[in-house]
């Protein structure tokens, strides 16, 4: 089982914990991740772009000139893809871009990023994380004190007002629940803070 450190939010060691191997210890997949993040991004696809057919532009009921005796190419209608202002051929139109994967591979993909922060040294665990007031220069000094740099992911095991509130305009800095947990926060985020009450609830759920 890997050991890592407990912080408390002054930076001060107080205790240690041992991580469930089934969860934080496994050898990361990144052909897994890497379908699974592939499945998000497509997933927060909004297919709203659409382009109209020759059938949905105005105007062009008429033939523009007689088929023949003209001297120019044949037209049926000033509306067909070749006119300006005329239809689009095969352009995009409003569709779903989701599909769905395994759960136990979104599983695998949430473990296998979780044991790549330990051994990247990118997980900190601290004791409690909480808050008095709201006050960003209070997160912001408490990040300091752990040492933590760079992009940061706390991920807090139940609603917390005063520390999202306090840490929503942190540059770099994510707050969210444990139940919105996902591969492309975790990936996008180098370093991940983890209260231990969050430790417990993912060994719980991911184990």
């Amino acid at each position: 089982m890997p050991k890592i450190d407990v912080y408390d939010i002054k930076g001060k060691k107080v205790s240690d914990v041992e991580l469930a191997d089934s969860v934080f210890g496994i050898e990361p997949n990144e052909a897994i991740v890497h379908s699974v993040l592939v499945n998000y991004l497509a997933n927060q696809r909004q297919g709203t772009q659409s382009t109209k057919t020759r059938a949905e532009v105005s105007g062009g009921g008429r033939k523009p000139w007689r088929q023949k005796g003209t001297g120019r190419a044949r037209q049926g209608s000033i509306r067909a893809p070749q006119w300006i202002k005329g239809g689009i051929a095969l352009g995009p139109k409003p569709r779903s871009y989701k599909y769905s994967v395994n759960k136990k591979e979104k599983r695998l993909a949430i473990k296998s990023i979780l044991s790549s922060k330990v051994l990247e040294k990118e997980l900190t665990v601290v004791d409690k994380l909480e808050l008095s007031e709201i006050k960003t220069q209070t997160m912001v000094k408490a990040l300091k004190d752990l040492k933590v740099e760079g992009k940061t992911l706390i991920v807090l095991p139940e609603q917390n007002k005063n520390v999202l509130m306090s840490s929503r305009n942190i540059e770099g800095v994510k707050t969210i629940l444990i139940n919105n947990i996902n591969v492309f926060d975790l990936l996008k985020y180098n370093k991940l803070v983890l209260p231990l009450d969050t430790v417990k609830k993912l060994e719980e759920v991911y184990a």
